[in-house]
């Protein structure tokens, strides 16, 4: 693949041989995102589970102390008081079995998290499908369906994201942009890193974080010392 002109400059700041603590490769990431949209900053981490057992899932939410920098389109599904609690949390849409035929009939998936009481999971269960393999199935250990919605909707909208494994054993995970800077993207990495090493679990062996990558959007990976991260 051929790369432009200021991708290859910042590759040039990188030591792809070098581990890097996590400061000084952010500050890196911030230097190399230098295309003409606002990059996001990407986290990638290799852990040393094996996803396929039950008792070594790594999955969890935590919202981000300067949240991601995305607008957060929140579609809430659910009535009576619960309709009206999210309309003021500030959901973008709200409804019940109508949202549910839109998104069945229309194929509409137009927001980025859907919230829903425990009492509307009977008719959310049947979008399955269609949510499931785009990340949009809410579920109770993420928080996405609770009796509180509005809480739900204002975590969502201050940058609550989800971590969890892929069928790599990798956390995929965006922690801002690049406008936010060092300082904003080191605490947002902190806090990240943080409650993946929390939610070691204890059928895990060996090494935990064999691997962290970051990079902007549109930019070259820079690798973190794993022994600087508490796995």
């Amino acid at each position: 693949m051929k790369h432009g002109k200021k991708y290859v400059d910042g590759a040039k700041l990188i030591d792809h041989k070098k581990l890097y603590d996590p400061e000084d490769a952010l500050d890196l990431c911030v230097k190399t995102g230098t295309k003409k949209f606002d990059e996001s900053v990407e986290v990638h981490v290799k852990l040393g589970v094996d996803s396929r057992h039950a008792d070594q899932q790594v999955r969890g939410v935590i919202v981000l102390p300067n949240g991601t920098g995305k607008k957060v389109r929140v579609l809430a599904i659910c009535k009576g008081d619960a309709a009206k609690q999210a309309q003021e949390a500030g959901a973008d849409f709200v409804g019940a079995e109508d949202m549910i035929k839109k998104i069945q009939s229309e194929n509409w998936l137009d927001f980025d998290v859907l919230v829903t009481t425990p009492d509307m999971m009977g008719f959310v269960g049947r979008l399955g499908r269609i949510l499931g393999p785009r990340g949009l199935m809410p579920n109770p250990k993420a928080g996405t369906v609770t009796r509180d919605i509005g809480k739900a909707i204002k975590e969502a909208k201050a940058g609550k994201i989800e971590y969890r494994l892929d069928k790599s054993n990798i956390i995929h995970c965006v922690i801002g942009k690049v406008s936010f800077g060092k300082e904003k993207l080191v605490e947002n990495f902190d806090a990240l890193l943080s409650a993946i090493v929390k939610a070691k679990p204890t059928a895990a062996k060996g090494q935990y974080i064999r691997s962290c990558v970051i990079a902007s959007t549109m930019g070259p990976g820079v690798r973190i010392n794993p022994g600087k991260l508490g796995g």
